[in-house]
């Protein structure tokens, strides 16, 4: 005989519930519907695939006698797979399994039909049991999630058959008498948490006191600004129940008492001086103007929330203490304040014209000393953190690694070094530009710089170098994807000797084999960045958004070139919880999409090395990126670093100090690199730009004064 509020699992490949089907079929009441094909298509499409077994799992009908209708649904263990599947990541498969162990009894369905409710639909129980001997009233709608074809049917009935109608498959057993002398024990046996919502103080208090006994944990929401309860009694069996704010009452006294006879306790318990006005006031209103106290859908379901979230972490282990919270949505919207995002976008004509050194970028050459510090710290460095000193005397300029500004993806100050070599470069354009060049001297650990680069100015000339200046003083990062467009012959061959004029080698890759495998590396590696923790914080700390107290180094947010949902996007991404969620679970491919996308944008990936292994020889590399940058841009394209974290590391102690957990995936990628490129034993490579044809930049980069010095 079906029960009145649960579904009848009927398998065809039984035989006596083929029976059972057969009689159903018969019956012109009864209303079949199979959407089992659409199920199965849905499961099948989950990723990861499911494996076979469950995807051959037979399907069931599910019998509704309330309903007069069978549902055809997956069978039991891929219907969970499916129905959970939105669930991952908040909560991911493994732990969803534990929770389906949990046994949760929900005492009082007028508020606990939500509960209930809730906890099905998130899967956080394997087992629920419900308790309420009173029918639903239409009173009850205003915040009871059932209907008018459910008046007159008890309400744990109620509850059961909605939950029954999302999970054929959950167990409920229902208390349809509710909770008395009789039926007390029975209710907590063997529940793993107890759900207690009911009317009557009295009830509220044995039900304590038996799961007291048992050491099962009680929580209740209360639905004034979202007041909840929780009482650990698995952790302190000895605890007072209702955290003792019964105070000396003597519970057996209760049942005999009126509603307003109950109000002085019921203040005690819910803390009468942090009521809400209105629900003070009703209190003192019952039997009065008011038959009860009052409860809103809003409220009961803030506390649904609560207690699902409550439940979860009981049933995971996590940290539940016992006492009281209060989670008031009232309290919280007089909050409401414009969001973070929206001060990070649009124009801050403000922050742009700050007086610092950003905006100075003459293209004709004009006083010495102004025109070298400016070609100094116009020079390109990793995350535009200018990672030197630079000092303009009289006779010459020095360019010094400063070890303060260096970052883990600076192995070596192999990093600071190239950005020493560029603005090196700059210096003897602008020099010759003024007729002062002269002797060069480069000069590795000296009085604890790790490496200084010196500028002697002479009378010497180079009509090629002058030639340049304009064209370095207009030097610019390109962010914007851009689209690949053909690199002619003549635009490579000038973009290999400008490599080679200052000591070092242009490998081009043009090709989209080639860039479908660089894109392919590359995104990998800036997976790792991303889930490595302080590899992701340096790279957050580089950011610099409107605002900031220190804009002069870094880089403008705007000039990452996304739009708003990239813009959007990155309010997650620089945040490092959830960077160690993914890493946690071995996910994140998606980090990696926006390198991936920017490399397959690009017209082609210039590779720079030198041959040579210490600073020097990074240095000079650094020079031959700076004047393969600037010729790009001469012939139209814009320029943007992509380097991979593996980038400066030459040995797998170096691996290890970028990323310990990925140390062994950063050296297989980098091996396929440098096989790709045919990267020599002795060689090193100073840098890789991707080349696209792109609109113009949004912003300048800023540069900092705080490390120059000028001496005159």
């Amino acid at each position: 005989m079906p029960i009145a509020y649960r579904a009848q699992i009927l398998d065809p490949a039984e035989p006596a519930d083929r029976t059972v089907l057969d009689s159903l079929r018969a019956d012109p009441g009864i209303e079949f519907l199979d959407h089992h094909g659409l199920q199965l298509a849905s499961l099948q499409k989950l990723r990861p695939a499911p494996e076979q077994e469950l995807l051959a799992e037979p399907a069931r009908w599910a019998f509704y006698p309330w309903r007069r209708a069978a549902v055809a649904v997956l069978g039991p263990r891929s219907f969970r797979t499916l129905r959970l599947d939105r669930n991952r990541n908040s909560i991911t498969a493994t732990e969803q399994d534990r929770l389906g162990e949990l046994s949760v009894g929900v005492a009082g369905l007028s508020v606990g039909h939500i509960i209930a409710h809730t906890l099905a639909m998130q899967g956080v129980c394997g087992k629920l049991r419900l308790a309420d001997f009173d029918e639903l009233e239409l009173s009850n709608l205003n915040r009871v999630p059932a209907t008018v074809f459910d008046l007159g049917v008890n309400k744990a009935h109620v509850a059961a058959r909605r939950i029954a109608e999302i999970d054929p498959y959950l167990p409920v057993e229902v208390f349809d008498t509710g909770l008395n002398a009789d039926t007390l024990d029975a209710f907590v046996e063997s529940l793993d948490i107890v759900v207690e919502e009911c009317d009557a103080l009295h009830i509220k208090a044995i039900l304590r006191l038996a799961a007291q006994q048992r050491r099962i944990p009680v929580l209740m929401a209360t639905s004034d600004r979202g007041i909840v309860d929780v009482e650990r009694f698995d952790h302190e069996p000895g605890r007072p129940i209702l955290h003792g704010l019964l105070g000396q009452l003597d519970i057996d006294l209760l049942p005999g008492m009126t509603n307003r006879e109950k109000i002085p306790h019921i203040l005690r318990h819910l803390e009468a001086d942090r009521l809400s006005a209105r629900i003070a006031a009703s209190l003192i209103e019952i039997d009065k103007s008011l038959s009860t106290w009052p409860q809103t859908a809003a409220d009961v379901g803030i506390g649904a929330c609560a207690l699902t979230e409550a439940v979860r972490r009981i049933g995971l282990g996590e940290e539940l203490r016992s006492g009281r919270t209060r989670l008031d949505i009232g309290w919280a919207l007089d909050q409401i304040h414009e969001p973070e995002m929206a001060h990070h976008s649009g124009d801050d004509a403000e922050w742009i014209d700050s007086p610092s050194g950003a905006g100075i970028s003459a293209c004709t050459p004009g006083d010495l000393a102004g025109d070298l510090a400016v070609a100094a710290m116009r020079a390109p460095s990793g995350g535009n953190v200018q990672p030197w000193h630079i000092e303009v005397r009289p006779d010459g300029v020095d360019i010094g690694v400063a070890p303060a500004y260096k970052s883990t993806m600076d192995v070596g100050f192999r990093g600071s070094a190239v950005a020493v070599g560029a603005a090196l470069l700059n210096i003897r354009i602008a020099a010759a530009a003024h007729g002062a060049l002269g002797e060069v001297t480069v000069t590795e650990d000296a009085g604890g710089v790790p490496l200084q680069a010196r500028l002697h100015l002479g009378t010497g000339t180079d009509d090629d170098l002058a030639g340049l200046f304009a064209a370095m003083m207009s030097r610019e990062t390109n962010r914007h994807h851009g689209q690949p467009q053909p690199v002619d012959p003549d635009v490579a061959a000038a973009l290999t000797a400008a490599a080679e004029r200052q000591g070092g080698r242009l490998r081009l890759l043009t090709s989209r084999a080639d860039l479908d495998t660089v894109a392919t590396i590359f995104a990998a590696a800036d997976r790792i960045r991303f889930l490595t923790g302080h590899l992701h914080a340096e790279m957050i700390s580089e950011l610099r958004w409107p605002g900031d107290p220190d804009p002069d180094a870094g880089i403008d947010v705007r000039n990452l070139e996304f739009d708003e949902g990239g813009m959007a996007l990155l309010g997650v991404l620089r945040r490092p919880d959830v960077m160690a969620q993914l890493a946690e679970w071995k996910a994140g491919s998606a980090l990696g999409d926006d390198m991936r996308d920017r490399v397959l944008a690009s017209s082609a990936l210039a590779v720079i090395s030198v041959p040579g292994r210490n600073l020097r020889d990074y240095a000079i590399g650094g020079s031959a990126v700076e004047a393969v940058w600037i010729t790009a841009q001469q012939r139209g394209f814009g320029a943007q670093p992509v380097s991979p974290a593996f980038l400066y590391a030459q040995t797998v102690e170096d691996l290890h100090e970028l990323s310990p957990s990925f140390a062994g995936e950063l050296e297989e990628l980098q091996q396929e690199f440098d096989a790709l490129i045919g990267l020599g034993a002795d060689e090193s490579v100073a840098l890789t730009l991707r080349l696209a044809g792109t609109p113009p930049t949004s912003l300048p980069s800023r540069r900092s004064r705080d490390r120059l010095s000028l001496v005159i």
